[in-house]
């Protein structure tokens, strides 16, 4: 019997947005039948600056029980979905540092053959979603990974509108995302289980 496909789910998040996407692409993960890790990169921002947003606050408090992400959780999985907000159209530091810390995985050759997707969300309607995406996917195509996006597979896609990856927009956090992101989140998780399981089966995996 072939093994399980593993599959990281790694987010930045301030006031929660990304990581009620994150949970969506989890969900289908697991629908999926695949084994699912869910990971918050590391908070960078000094606590003052936490406290000075209630929502900010309270999402850090929510979470503070999720694991933190570590390039372990890379090495562990077959497929690898990324997911964080726009920061002037590309995604944010917190999310950055981590990516910045797998240069020993990727000297290893150990982040090359895995499949990669990614999520977002922004304040405005726009906001740089494409942008962020396609910017994240220059880290995928440096580490040799294939790049799984939803594209326009299902007919949903034609209502979300992203060929890239899921995007929401959240009016600076007052917006919840809707059934059409999460929609895209699962669409997104589902097609990247698919094809990492199907490139994990090819390779002998």
């Amino acid at each position: 019997m072939a093994a399980q496909t593993k599959v990281a789910v790694i987010y930045y998040s301030a006031t929660g947005i990304t990581y009620q996407m994150a949970q969506a692409a989890c969900e289908a993960v697991g629908e999926a039948g695949a084994d699912v890790r869910l990971r918050k990169v590391r908070e960078l921002a000094p606590d003052e600056a936490i406290r000075s947003n209630s929502g900010w606050q309270a999402h850090h408090l929510e979470t503070q029980d999720v694991p933190e992400a570590m390039i372990d959780d890379l090495a562990w999985a077959d497929v690898v979905i990324l997911g964080s907000p726009t920061r002037y159209g590309m995604i944010a530091a917190q999310l950055k540092q981590f990516i910045d810390t797998t240069g020993p995985l990727w000297a290893q050759g150990a982040l090359a053959n895995k499949v990669y997707a990614g999520f977002t969300s922004t304040a405005t309607s726009h906001g740089g979603q494409e942008t962020t995406l396609t910017s994240l996917f220059n880290v995928f195509y440096h580490w040799g990974g294939v790049v799984v996006p939803p594209g326009y597979t299902d007919s949903s896609q034609f209502i979300a509108g992203n060929p890239y990856g899921a995007s929401h927009t959240s009016n600076n956090g007052e917006i919840a995302p809707d059934a059409v992101a999460l929609g895209a989140c699962a669409l997104t998780a589902r097609r990247a289980v698919l094809i990492g399981t199907a490139l994990k089966q090819g390779l002998g995996g």
